[in-house]
């Protein structure tokens, strides 16, 4: 095999996880680090510099020596180690495409199994959490004004944190019926309606900001600059200790951006929201080239919109405490996977 190892690895990265595949920048930097620990982990074995590294130094008994590296040495779990497999599923696979002479080894390591884990548990917050957190949340300032309108912003969209901190202002459209366009993984977009109340607090929060350029990000931080996904971790950690104080059980919650992403699925979910409605909501319907947007249109989300009110005074219709599809594995297998 005389094909070089480097310009696969940069054809991998720049033509096919970033220009076929489309994968968001997060997505790109997990294939980096993956491979980056297994390089480095084959020329530590091989006693060679990376450069010197050839497709022969790749083989299926240097990736379990790698999983098992991982798992027993650098303390990582079995998930972590499961998610660093399909990464190296993925770049083999890949090889195995521009080189024939890799496709055995490639299949060699496809062959290496996922372990099995139990499932997380899905976290969210119950109604009465959501209306306590935003009763609670401070009133003055131009960081609590961010802060309310971002809080209400991942509740209303369940919008994943990337989408979040991607956003700019010219994917908002807060005339009329406001709504807001996500880009998302797999260079997919969706559009997701706002509540009024969403919208007044972004029109509010621009109004205070005095910047109108289009380009300008939504969620900026005291320095000006876009709200990065840790800055937006750190603002919902700091307004939801009190929440993860008050949690039953050994463990102690931790309120992410996710667990938003959660309670705006469970919550559709408790006021009679059609599944399919859903999966277009938070981006897991497949798109197809030609139709950038989610197959539901933007009036079934509408009329969602109308069911799930909200966390206003005033607007308690009254969710069922204990909805039946609590008890529906396949809808708590789907939530598990958001």
């Amino acid at each position: 095999m005389t094909a070089r190892l480097g310009p696969l690895l940069y054809s991998f990265f720049e033509d096919y996880l970033k220009t076929q595949k489309g994968l968001r920048p997060a997505s790109v930097a997990s294939y980096r680090d993956t491979l980056r620990l297994f390089l480095c982990f084959v020329a530590k074995e091989r006693h060679r510099p990376l450069t010197r590294l050839g497709l022969a130094d790749l083989t299926k008994e240097r990736v379990l020596r790698f999983l098992r590296h991982l798992e027993e040495e650098r303390g990582n779990t079995v998930s972590t180690r499961n998610q660093r497999l399909a990464a190296l599923h993925t770049f083999f696979s890949y090889v195995a495409s521009r080189i024939p002479e890799m496709l055995a080894e490639a299949e060699r390591v496809a062959a290496i199994p996922r372990k099995r884990t139990p499932p997380p548990p899905t976290l969210f917050l119950e109604r009465d959490e959501v209306e306590c957190l935003f009763a609670h949340l401070p009133a003055e300032g131009k960081l609590p004004l961010r802060d309310r309108a971002l809080l209400l912003f991942l509740y209303n969209t369940g919008a994943r944190v990337g989408e979040v901190a991607a956003l700019e202002r010219r994917n908002l459209e807060l005339d009329g019926q406001p709504r807001v366009h996500l880009h998302g993984k797999g260079d997919k977009w969706r559009v997701c309606p706002l509540w009024p109340e969403t919208a007044a607090l972004l029109r509010k929060l621009f109004e205070e900001d005095g910047r109108a350029a289009h380009d300008c990000p939504v969620f900026v931080s005291k320095q000006g600059g876009a709200l990065t996904r840790f800055g937006i971790y750190k603002v919902v950690r700091r307004h939801t200790t009190q929440l993860a104080k008050h949690t039953a059980g050994p463990k102690r919650r931790v309120v992410s951006p996710h667990v938003f992403r959660h309670t705006t699925a469970v919550h559709l979910l408790e006021a009679g929201v059609e599944v399919n409605v859903i999966r277009a909501w938070l981006g897991h319907v497949s798109l197809d080239t030609t139709n950038r947007y989610a197959e539901v249109n933007i009036r079934a989300k509408e009329a969602a919109l109308q069911v799930c009110q909200p966390p206003i005074p005033g607007y308690s219709p009254g969710f069922p405490r204990r909805a039946t599809w609590r008890d529906d594995q396949e809808l708590l297998r789907w939530l598990d996977s958001l």
